[in-house]
């Protein structure tokens, strides 16, 4: 019996009135007829959930749909059903006798999609019960889900491999809009795909404009917020947190914004009513944490800011990515302040207690368990009790002791408090059987993910292009609608001459000698200070002691001098191909992009140093970092306060006319001609024109 029994274009025309596919879309649809399993990675707003709803209207029998957000189920299948599809869901908010319904009316073949949440695979009956199903397609929808180095892990999703054999092991399609290439192999590990396609189409979106601006005090976040909503009207407003979604929610209201305010702690009724109001554009901006977006089918949102720097730049593409999903023009903005990244080290050590941690919680709970080996305390109480600092790695830590089956959580009768019941209360703390190892390797990648997310608003590359290079799509075009393309800086990038990229990979090749590769991750073991002074052949003890002069690249560009390759040092960090270790030891190693570029692999546009060294930038002696040049905080402060004088006058931040650290530049290096000013990081020509003089004037009165 052929299984295929309608053709694509035929359903196309007929169930969604287009006459064509989008791009990739065409492509995966065929493949999934073929019978193949597959991994679909598309950017958000590709016509992603057209890559399954069709196919499970061509095929014979049903499509199961994993799908992690009841609001996102509950969209998705109402606007199927309108359609005159045939499709329901499974999820918690349907009692028993409902349940047992929907999968009767499966197995008489009633539905063609059905919506199923991750949980729901917990239930041995449930699992049971799709045994007798005709189940064609079983698409994994979000599959960033399965990887815990996903952005999103939901341990929920680990089961799906096992269910996939219980029902028989359909063909199985998993699908997601953000996935580097260790989230898309960890995808195909856990759900065991045979032979599969995979299809990784572009993720670019031409539409958006990606805009990053660097901010020092919350009043000008809402100076911005207030100039983007007045001229792009319906968006979204990030935020890290609760108290901050509420903050900024009520200054909208102040400021006569019809908006809503959304996050976690609101409960799943007044979530989803809210998420409604925005959903029926009943409200022109929506306020919310990263809890608000996923599957969110808005098309006129035309604007999204990040208040704060998200976790990762995976979260960071995918909710910029809600904006202009019509594929008309978008704007997006992070208003970045390095000092937000506290809050998210905040949350990296909320999601990964320790090895400690873990065991402290579970030793309290054995000597806290009564007669029934129960406990009904509080997570605050269970916080104190076990003395955790973080009060979110106390949940973290009860999620990881009921997937190792060590507890479960119930719901106590007349209480709002949840109990906690030791399923295995003979188990020891010292054999609870968790990998340490694995706790410590997670923490480090979340770690690593908001690292890169810090590189990304430090870069001075293209977004797009640095962005579509993280998720391994090589070679990308600039977009030349960000903040880094408009500018005069980005302008001026290129791919250099011949000879300048020669240097260029010598310098690269110099790091990589001081630096290790560890598991396939480059480790920095010295600072720039250091590596420069290696590679012009420094003589100075603290080479010699830690017998740099032995090196390969000892002296390989002695002819271009320090105060080039100190410059050089500073355009490869901004264009993302070394690393610089934040904290007390700056140590730089290689990114991925950097080795590729080293060894010939790549190609990169760098905005090249000025070879004129008589009048660089950094007129340091040899290897000394620009640190140890003398800082007059008299000086610093006169150019502050023209700063500010100027950027009052033409009514602009601060920021917007210099940045400190350039100001920090003037004060340390004096520069005494226009053309010396010139070369300071930070300095383009339109700069230049409109105030470089008037600062020059304050260093050369102040003498």
């Amino acid at each position: 019996m052929d299984r295929v029994i309608k053709q694509p274009l035929e359903a196309l025309k007929e169930y969604f009135g287009f006459d064509g596919f989008l791009d990739a879309q065409e492509e995966v649809v065929g493949k999934i007829l073929t019978g193949k399993d597959g991994l679909v990675v598309m950017p958000t707003g590709g016509g992603k959930s057209l890559c399954y709803q069709l196919p499970a209207l061509c095929l014979r029998g049903v499509t199961l749909v994993v799908s992690p957000l009841i609001a996102l189920m509950k969209d998705q299948v109402d606007a199927l059903v309108a359609k005159g599809i045939p499709a329901t869901m499974i999820n918690s908010t349907l009692s028993l006798s409902e349940q047992r319904e929907r999968i009767s009316r499966m197995r008489a073949g009633d539905y063609k999609l059905v919506y199923v949440a991750p949980e729901r695979f917990k239930a041995e009956s449930f699992v049971r019960a799709l045994e007798d199903v005709d189940v064609a397609l079983f698409a994994v929808d979000e599959a960033h889900c399965l990887s815990q180095w996903g952005h999103d892990f939901r341990p929920d999703y680990m089961r799906l491999g096992k269910a996939l054999e219980r029902v028989g092991r359909p063909q199985c399609v998993a699908l997601t809009a953000t996935a580097t290439p260790v989230v898309r192999e960890d995808i195909l590990k856990v759900l065991d795909l045979r032979d599969p396609f995979e299809v990784v189409s572009g993720f670019a979106r031409p539409n958006l404009s990606l805009m990053i601006t660097a901010v020092s005090k919350h009043d000008q976040k809402y100076k911005r917020i207030r100039e983007v909503v007045k001229r792009w009207k319906t968006g979204i407003v990030y935020c890290a947190t609760r108290k901050r979604v509420d903050e900024v929610s009520e200054m909208l209201h102040d400021w006569g914004v019809s908006c809503i305010a959304y996050h976690g702690g609101m409960s799943d009724d007044m979530r989803e009513k809210t998420q409604n109001v925005f959903i029926n554009k009943e409200a022109d901006v929506a306020v919310a944490t990263n809890a608000f977006g996923m599957g969110i089918d808005r098309s006129d949102v035309r604007f999204v800011i990040h208040f704060e720097v998200p976790g990762s730049v995976e979260a960071y593409y995918q909710e910029a990515g809600r904006a202009g999903r019509d594929g008309e023009a978008a704007y997006c903005e992070l208003l970045f302040n390095y000092a937000d990244t506290r809050t998210q080290e905040f949350f990296i050590e909320g999601v990964n207690p320790s090895y400690a941690t873990i065991c402290g919680v579970y030793q309290y709970l054995l000597n806290q368990a009564d007669s029934d080996f129960e406990v009904h305390q509080t997570m605050e109480q269970i916080k104190d009790g076990a003395d955790v600092k973080n009060g979110m790695a106390v949940g973290s830590a009860l999620v990881a002791l009921i997937r190792h089956g060590l507890i479960e959580r119930f719901d106590v009768a007349g209480s709002r408090v949840k109990g906690t019941r030791l399923l295995k209360p003979d188990v020891l703390t010292s054999r609870i059987g968790i990998d340490r190892e694995a706790l410590e390797e997670k923490e480090r990648r979340d770690s690593s993910k908001l690292g890169a997310m810090v590189e990304l608003c430090y870069a001075r590359m293209c977004r797009q292009q640095w962005i579509m290079e993280y998720f391994g799509e090589a070679d990308a075009a600039a977009c030349g609608s960000c903040d880094v393309c408009r500018s005069k800086f980005g302008d001026d990038a290129s791919e250099g001459s011949d000879a300048q990229v020669l240097v260029l990979r010598k310098a690269l090749s110099g790091v990589a000698r001081m630096s290790r590769k560890v598991r396939g991750k480059w480790e920095g073991r010295f600072g720039r200070g250091r590596i420069v002074q290696m590679l012009v052949g420094s003589k100075s003890q603290e080479v010699k002691k830690n017998q740099l002069d032995t090196l390969s690249t000892y002296g390989i560009l002695k002819s271009e001098g320090t105060a080039y390759l100190n410059e050089l040092f500073h355009a490869m960090h901004d264009a993302g191909l070394i690393y610089t270790q934040k904290g007390e030891y700056p140590l730089v190693s290689l990114t991925p992009r950097g080795e590729s570029v080293m060894l010939g692999k790549a190609n990169c546009t760098l905005v090249w140093p000025n070879a004129n060294k008589e009048e660089s930038a950094t007129t340091a002696d040899e290897g000394v970092e620009l640190s140890e040049v003398g800082f007059d905080p008299e000086l610093f402060e006169r150019l502050k306060q023209l700063r500010f004088d100027i950027a009052k006058a033409e009514n602009v931040p601060a920021y917007a006319v210099f940045p400190n650290k350039t100001l920090e530049y003037f004060t340390r290096l004096r520069p005494k001609s226009i053309e010396a000013g010139r070369q300071i990081r930070g300095v383009g020509e339109a700069k230049a024109d409109r105030y470089l003089a008037q600062f020059l004037a304050v260093i050369k009165t102040y003498g």
